[in-house]
């Protein structure tokens, strides 16, 4: 998959260009990511800031930035989701795992009230394409700090078939 970021103006998250990874296919293979986990209510996430602190710690630590941001959210639960944040190399101290497969994207922009939404037009997506949906991971492009300084809250959809 293309870059699909440019240089960060605000110091924190760079600008996300949606075109790379509206309606394209992407192929991971045994792409290697932090995991952990975020506990919510509600998908409302409680300690997010204070895991991806954490996380970002032991990344910045191991030299393991990716070249290419990419975190991924599995909304596994109304109580909690699994983040995986990609990694250039085995993180010390870090769960790490990899993931395989071959995905669907789509590019959503707006509120995060939007979600339900969203999904119910991304299965019909996924389906119109002729494929099975096997698991849907959330890409969160920017803090919401960013996402107001740059007028747009990309979420891009990830579909595993």
């Amino acid at each position: 998959m293309e870059k699909g970021y440019e240089q960060s103006e605000t110091g924190c998250c760079p600008r996300f260009n949606p075109e790379p990874w509206q309606d394209k296919e992407a192929s991971f293979k045994g792409r290697l990511f932090v995991k952990d986990h975020v506990r919510s209510f509600f998908h409302i996430p409680l300690d997010f800031g204070k895991v991806m602190v954490r996380n970002m710690e032991r990344i910045e630590k191991a030299g393991a930035l990716a070249a290419e941001p990419l975190m991924l959210s599995d909304e596994k639960s109304l109580w909690g989701s699994d983040i995986y944040i990609s990694v250039s190399r085995e993180v010390p101290g870090a769960e790490m795992t990899k993931i395989d497969g071959s995905f669907l994207t789509r590019v959503y922009e707006g509120p995060y009230k939007n979600m339900s939404r969203w999904v119910k037009d991304f299965r019909g997506y996924v389906a119109s394409r002729g494929n099975e949906l096997k698991k849907i991971y959330f890409f969160y492009t920017t803090c919401p700090k960013c996402a107001k300084y740059y007028g747009k809250n990309y979420t891009v959809l990830l579909a595993q078939i």
